[in-house]
């Protein structure tokens, strides 16, 4: 896993047991591990493998968007993604602290792979699949759940810089899933699914590669609840990548979930905006008129938040940190 990197935030300690097996085995593979803290982290960690970032050591680094940043948000992950980069990433590997990596997890990454390739089939639940129950992934378009998922044809080789591993035990679902139906789930092993240009499903931060190539894309917005945060990030790098003829690839359960105490009630509240508004977003960015070409991801970035702006989801101080999130990457690539 040569230039490979593992960024996590956590507001844990050193002691959090998740963390302490994924530093462990991220030692024996040789992978460095960033994690990055919050305003309620401890003001000391030390954890062999694991490289702690607290606040006030995140105020001191060289990135415009860490003085814009706010406290008490996930998007502060955005800063480790940034330290990856710097530090000569080719791949970055996202997580967070409730997930055990499986054995596969360790795996050697490659930006190609062979999968079912879907096109053109507009909203489609990928988790079925994966699964014979009634199972979709938080951020799924509520009004679309009852739509039968597309046949599959035979599989071909993709190549892909965005690759969503599942989560199995308690995986990545919405706050109504969780209050309604049973878990855990255990997804069966299956040959992966790509999405291509027009097809659609919502891709999280908690067991996602990135390869060099789509590493503008890794932007989480800041300005929207930290249950949307991901999930809207990946509706404008789906958006994105169909003008780079990327399609989005989701595989085989690669870590199982010890998911951390949620309020649930919290969580449904904080995903209210995205049951009302996930299809709207889709028909919007799939609507702009965006330009081809990996040279022109950026500005396509500020098109799709724009809109997001327009459509009332995100204020308009987003923009400012998109900005300077971009400014970031641009030095970083110049260097």
């Amino acid at each position: 896993m040569n230039k490979t990197f593992i960024v996590i935030t956590s507001i844990a300690d050193e002691c959090h047991p998740v963390l302490t097996k994924i530093a462990a085995r991220a030692v024996n593979h040789q992978v460095p591990v960033i994690v990055i803290g919050d305003i309620s982290s401890p003001k000391e960690f030390y954890l062999e493998g694991c490289e702690f970032y607290s606040i006030e050591h995140q105020d001191q680094l060289p990135f415009k968007l860490a003085e814009k940043l706010p406290v008490g948000h996930y998007s502060r992950k955005n800063l480790g993604y940034l330290m990856a980069i710097e530090r000569g990433a080719e791949i970055i590997v996202e997580t967070d602290d409730d997930n055990i990596p499986l054995a596969a997890f360790w795996d050697e990454r490659s930006i190609e792979a062979e999968a079912h390739l879907l096109e053109n089939t507009g909203w489609t639940n990928v988790y079925r699949y994966f699964a014979d129950i009634n199972i979709w992934p938080r951020g799924f378009a509520l009004e679309h759940l009852h739509e039968e998922i597309p046949d599959l044809g035979e599989t071909i080789f993709v190549k892909s810089p965005i690759q969503q591993g599942l989560a199995d035990e308690n995986p990545d679902v919405d706050a109504i899933y969780r209050l309604t139906m049973s878990l855990p789930v255990y997804f069966k092993i299956s040959k992966s699914i790509a999405l291509g240009t027009n097809s659609f499903c919502p891709f999280n931060s908690q067991n996602t590669t990135w390869f060099k190539e789509a590493f503008p894309l890794l932007y989480l917005p800041s300005y929207c609840s930290f249950r949307m945060t991901d999930i809207w990030r990946s509706f404008v790098a789906q958006r994105i990548a169909w003008t780079c003829g990327w399609p989005i690839l989701f595989h085989n359960s690669t870590v199982r979930q010890e998911r951390n105490i949620h309020n649930l009630m919290n969580d449904f509240r904080d995903e209210i905006r995205g049951y009302e508004n996930n299809n709207r977003i889709f028909n919007s960015l799939k609507g702009l008129n965006l330009k081809d070409g990996v040279s022109s991801i950026p500005e396509n970035m500020i098109k799709c938040y724009t809109e997001l702006v327009k459509l009332g989801l995100l204020d308009s101080t987003e923009l400012d940190l998109l900005e300077a999130w971009l400014e970031d990457i641009s030095a970083l690539n110049s260097v």
